[in-house]
């Protein structure tokens, strides 16, 4: 039989491979190596490397080299079957309702409740980013407090004083976004099977912690006008043991909403009196559209029982994964919870959102983004009112990024979210906002992005569509 050039280098790999010195993954010599070694032409070698390829011992990797292939997989590679990859169908679908679509551009998404491209503050938050790697250097690569940074939960705290909430910096904990705070937050009061009050209409997120947590849930309903209806909360509270309420009393998502100070303290008397926590969602109440920022409940309590969560997601940029929650009385099971999720949140984020509130950049970014959004409200309004169907309804909400739209009962609510789909706009469904499936003639608008001219003709052309089958 004749014998090949490349052979002499080939054999030895082939016998490497056999032996088991050549495990599978090696990467082998290179072209030039061989060349060298074996004084053989380039293509020799190139010859040599295909036939190994051929006989499936090796792969070829682009730009990387030559790799050992595990013969075992090889040999099977025809018959061999993945295990099946099981999800949670009804997960699966309401996550896509509520996250951004990753197929190209989002120009038409009006689901993602977060600052959109045109509003996110890139050059301020890549600049502090920069000098917090020149100042910091190496110590951004270690592990922080388990806490958090001292120094950020101080800034925090007198942050939250200047708005009239004392914060205790020790009771502060750094999370990774307001949704881990709140899981923490329940994770600390409750144990699966405990009733807890929820206001409703609830997002999605927060409605997949309760389901993980196994926890049963009584519904409040939030009116879009009045709010969180305390009647029905002290009505619950006769014939269960409630163990938390969830509440978001500023500019509620997806209602925009805001409680009165009024509403606060009498919800946090009714817990007080009932003794069950209080679990408040602080989020947006920096996105207040005129006068002062408005008071948390957190504010109103001297007992420690209410705990209060937010984030900088919402207002600085979606990546900035870095919230706080105030867990009062209930730091002690907080912490251990908190620590059993994980390392820190990443120190660079913690180190940048430290620089940025302790300086006026924040406050500037949030005066210029509150403008933003006020006006986008009204631009939403307008919009509704031009191209959708006589009987569509939204209340003008108090602050925060967020419509809660109502179609006329005419408008077949599958058909429409068709046609949306067809002509590339995206709404959050309501029955999404709840565990019943209500709302179901409902829909979320988020209005976080400046409206360009291709924003407006999206509503525009599903407003179309709502009127031609309505």
């Amino acid at each position: 039989m004749k014998a090949y050039k490349f052979e002499i280098f080939t054999s030895v790999i082939q016998e490497n491979i056999r032996v088991g010195l050549y495990k599978p993954g090696f990467k082998l010599p290179a072209v030039r190596q061989i060349k060298e070694t074996y004084k053989l032409s380039t293509s020799t070698v190139q010859q040599g490397y295909d036939d190994l390829v051929a006989r499936g011992l090796i792969e070829s990797i682009p730009r990387s080299g030559y790799y050992v292939l595990d013969s075992q997989v090889k040999v099977h590679k025809g018959i061999k079957k993945e295990r099946p990859v099981v999800r949670d169908a009804v997960f699966e679908d309401q996550l896509s309702l509520t996250t951004y679509s990753y197929t190209g551009s989002r120009v038409n998404e009006f689901n993602v409740a977060a600052p959109g491209d045109l509003l996110i503050p890139q050059k301020l938050i890549l600049r502090t980013m920069q000098q917090v790697i020149r100042e910091s250097g190496l110590g951004l690569l270690k592990y922080y407090p388990a806490a958090g940074s001292s120094l950020l939960r101080q800034s925090l705290a007198e942050r939250a004083a200047a708005n009239q909430t004392i914060l205790n910096p020790e009771e502060l904990l750094i999370t990774d976004g307001a949704l881990q705070a709140l899981y923490i937050a329940l994770s600390a009061v409750c144990s699966p099977g405990d009733v807890i009050a929820l206001e409703s209409p609830c997002v999605f997120s927060a409605l997949e912690v309760i389901r993980v947590l196994r926890l049963k849930v009584i519904e409040i309903p939030v009116d879009p006008i009045y709010g969180f209806d305390l009647d029905f909360l002290r009505k619950a509270c006769l014939v269960n043991d409630i163990k938390a309420v969830m509440v978001t009393p500023n500019f509620h998502n997806p209602t925009g909403t805001q409680l009165t100070d009024v509403q606060k303290k009498t919800m946090l008397s009714i817990a007080l009196e009932k003794g069950f926590a209080v679990i408040e969602n602080d989020v947006y109440g920096d996105l207040n559209y005129s006068g002062p920022r408005p008071t948390t409940i957190k504010s109103f309590d001297q007992s420690g029982i209410v705990m209060t969560y937010s984030s900088f997601s919402k207002t600085l940029a979606p990546g900035i994964r870095l919230g706080w929650l105030s867990a009062g009385k209930f730091l002690g099971r907080a912490e251990q919870i908190r620590f059993a999720l994980g390392s820190t949140v990443s120190p660079i984020y913690q180190e940048t959102v430290y620089k940025l509130i302790s300086t006026s950049s924040f406050d500037r970014h949030i005066r210029k983004f509150r403008n933003y959004l006020a006006k986008n409200a009204h631009q939403t309004l307008t919009l509704l009112s031009d191209f959708f169907p006589e009987g569509t309804h939204m209340t003008r909400p108090a602050g925060g990024y967020h419509g809660w739209v109502r179609l006329p009962d005419s408008v077949p609510v599958d058909k429409f979210y068709l046609a949306c789909a067809t002509s590339g706009v995206k709404f959050t469904p309501g029955y999404t906002f709840s565990f019943s499936g209500q709302y179901q003639q409902y829909f979320r608008i988020v209005f976080a992005d400046r409206y360009t001219q291709e924003r407006k003709d999206a509503i525009a052309r599903a407003g179309i569509s709502a009127v031609r089958l309505a």
